[in-house]
């Protein structure tokens, strides 16, 4: 699998990044296993979790994974912290939660370091210097090799990679943000994506299939049993996009895959893989049979119009101030 430099910085990257959101829930150890191996041994090489993951069971798979079935040093692993379970206040941006939550992380992973920690969401009642400085901590101390941030919006984003770059040698610039991006979820394009790429920030995608619409599981009315869109925990996950704007968008994807002799998955992951500024779209797979259907985008290059096709079918709504107001 190619490699990619996230960001402006040396480390490198598998171009496509295995998501653990499901293990712990609907994936078990065999399945884990049977994952990893499978990334792995395609060339994979970055693993993105989180401590909220499966209640904290996604970093314990993959730890019991690390060493005994795939060498800790051929894994780039990628984990978050912030979000906390507490109705009152979804995400704590707190030093002392942040520090506290990486140790709890890297015991449940067994390891001594991750190579990529991020902030998981922003939090409004945290200075923002406050939540950087735990980044600077982690990346000093050795507990992280690079840090970032997810869920960010524009403004934040820039704020906080500019409070970096203000004090080189002193603050850890921002590696990456992890938002979600897909033909169905374009937002990220109004202000968060090219802050990124001003700023020299990798994006990983996040829901790159479009929470899986976009593999066209979903077309028709009913809802496979098997599927997220009929699970409890998921059901209101894929709800938002099975309406009529998302149908057109997936029947354009399937019309393209049938005139390239392609899937679906491989048309929608290799349109966001190859945008500006992404580094590594995330899949999330709970079989290694998904993941195999995932990692066949490898050779699909899509060709310029049909790429042209995709992103007409799909254009956000983007006015003023995007666009000069004499244009409107």
């Amino acid at each position: 699998m190619e490699q990619r430099h996230l960001g402006r910085t040396g480390l490198r990257v598998s171009r496509i990044g295995l998501g653990t959101l499901t293990w712990g829930r609907d994936t078990d150890e065999h399945d884990a296993a049977d994952v990893m191996k499978t990334f792995w041994e395609a060339g994979g090489t970055l693993v993105d979790t989180a401590d909220v993951y499966g209640d904290g069971d996604a970093e314990y798979l993959l730890g019991r994974l690390i060493d005994g079935l795939v060498p800790r040093r051929d894994l780039i692993i990628s984990t978050k912290a912030g979000s906390v379970p507490d109705p009152d206040r979804r995400f704590d941006g707190s030093r002392g939660h942040l520090l506290a939550a990486l140790d709890a992380s890297l015991a449940r992973l067994g390891t001594d370091y991750v190579d990529l920690w991020q902030v998981h969401a922003f939090d409004p009642d945290t200075p923002l210097e406050e939540t950087l400085q735990a980044l600077d901590i982690a990346v000093a101390s050795g507990r992280a090799r690079y840090a970032g941030v997810a869920d960010f919006c524009g403004w934040q984003l820039a704020k906080a990679a500019t409070w970096q770059l203000a004090a080189p040698g002193t603050r850890t610039r921002l590696a990456a943000t992890q938002m979600e991006y897909s033909l169905l979820q374009r937002g990220i394009e109004r202000e968060v994506l090219p802050a990124a790429l001003d700023l020299g920030i990798g994006l990983l995608p996040s829901s790159p299939l479009g929470r899986g619409v976009l593999t066209g599981k979903y077309r028709g009315d009913a809802l496979p049993p098997d599927s997220r869109g009929a699970s409890d925990h998921f059901g209101l996950f894929v709800e938002p996009y099975l309406d009529d704007t998302a149908s057109r968008i997936v029947d354009a994807v399937s019309t393209a895959a049938d005139g390239l002799a392609v899937t679906p998955i491989q048309v929608a992951l290799a349109w966001v893989r190859d945008r500006p500024g992404v580094a590594a779209p995330i899949v999330g797979a709970r079989n290694a049979q998904q993941l195999t259907a995932a990692l066949s985008v490898e050779a699909l290059s899509l060709p310029d119009e049909i790429c042209r096709a995709l992103d007409d079918v799909s254009a956000p709504l983007h006015r003023y101030p995007d666009h000069d107001w004499s244009t409107l």
